[in-house]
């Protein structure tokens, strides 16, 4: 409600108060009529004047504050711009809106904070593990080097291997970091993409075989698919899949490649037959070192952050990649990339 209608209002029901009350006395409807004029005016002005001076004024510069703040302006731009036309009201919605957006950036705030924590617990134990491993074998090392050279050297191949683990950690760490910050650019180039998806199956046959699981393109997928990407990067993204796809797959399992044509994308299919993945995991699928079974993901190699690179990859190209999956039935990755003729 503006301040004028709420000042006449007031000054009307005062006005007619005093009208009534005169004439209840005096009887004179003349008398009433004149009260009723000279305290309806006398009321509007005063009230108006105290009310704008006193209540309304501060009203319109909180107002303007919380508008002018909530559209990210520091405190001088905000004294000084947007008026509303009725800020009585207006001021109860603002403040509502703003205290629901703060109350979504303090949860927003608290989750980060929770996953902060947790990838520093990740991070920490992902270094520990091998760092004590290595720790160790040095000890025994010391112990048999000269009474046990073949003992030595058979600890020395294992110290070597946790080695290794620690680079690729840190390797993948750095790469996600670079992809964040946009240090390691995007080289788009047209390029067909069933070549490339057939090279990476045949680099990762033999990892297939030992698992006895079969790779596969659709055969109906063989004509040329040109997409404009990254090459390699795109490369990085299948094999990141397709690994993960022949970890956790069955053995005399399958794990096939699909591609649809959509408008102006296409969208690829990383598709396995394994064990599939529990509903409440697949959100957090992507985050780095998240692992379903930690214990198995151990023994079965690897940093826990290839994932996250595809993911980050992929936002690097802006495009999106999502999963569906059924427990003992399998899981499909779906990612897309730009369609050019």
């Amino acid at each position: 409600m503006k301040l004028s209608i709420l000042v006449l209002i007031t000054a009307f029901a005062v006005g007619l108060s005093i009208g009534l009350v005169n004439f209840y006395f005096q009887k004179d409807l003349y008398y009433m009529l004149v009260s009723f004029a000279v305290t309806f005016i006398t009321s509007f002005a005063v009230f108006y004047y105290l009310i704008e001076k006193y209540i309304y004024s501060k009203i319109v510069l909180i107002y303007k504050m919380i508008h002018n703040l909530k559209l990210g302006k520091d405190l001088k731009d905000a004294l000084g711009e947007y008026v509303s036309s009725d800020p009585i009201n207006d001021v109860e919605q603002e403040v509502k809106e703003w205290a629901g957006a703060k109350k979504r950036e303090i949860e927003v705030l608290k989750k980060q904070e929770q996953f902060r924590r947790e990838f520093l617990s990740n991070v920490s134990h992902e270094f520990k593990t091998p760092l004590f491993a290595i720790q160790g074998y040095i000890e025994t090392l010391k112990d048999c080097l000269i009474d046990d050279p073949e003992t030595a050297v058979k600890f020395l191949g294992k110290a070597e291997k946790n080695v290794e683990r620690l680079s690729y950690l840190i390797d993948d760490l750095d790469s996600i970091s670079k992809l964040e910050t946009g240090e390691i650019p995007i080289n788009y180039e047209r390029f067909d993409f069933v070549p490339l998806a057939r090279e990476v199956m045949e680099g990762l046959e033999d990892t297939a075989k030992k698992r006895h699981i079969t790779l596969s393109f659709k055969d109906k997928y063989t004509h040329p698919a040109y997409v404009k990407a990254d090459r390699e990067k795109i490369r990085q993204v299948l094999i990141n899949l397709i690994h993960n796809s022949l970890k956790y797959g069955r053995e005399h399992g399958n794990t096939a490649i699909k591609i649809f044509e959509l408008h102006d994308q296409y969208l690829i299919e990383v598709t396995d037959d394994g064990i599939g993945i529990d509903e409440k995991h697949l959100a957090r699928l992507f985050e780095r070192f998240y692992r379903i079974d930690s214990h198995r993901s151990r023994e079965e190699g690897g940093t826990g952050l290839g994932l996250a690179i595809v993911k980050h990859i992929l936002e690097a190209h802006e495009q999106i990649i999502s999963v569906r999956s059924t427990l003992q039935i399998g899981t499909t990755f779906a990612f897309t990339l730009e369609k050019i003729g």
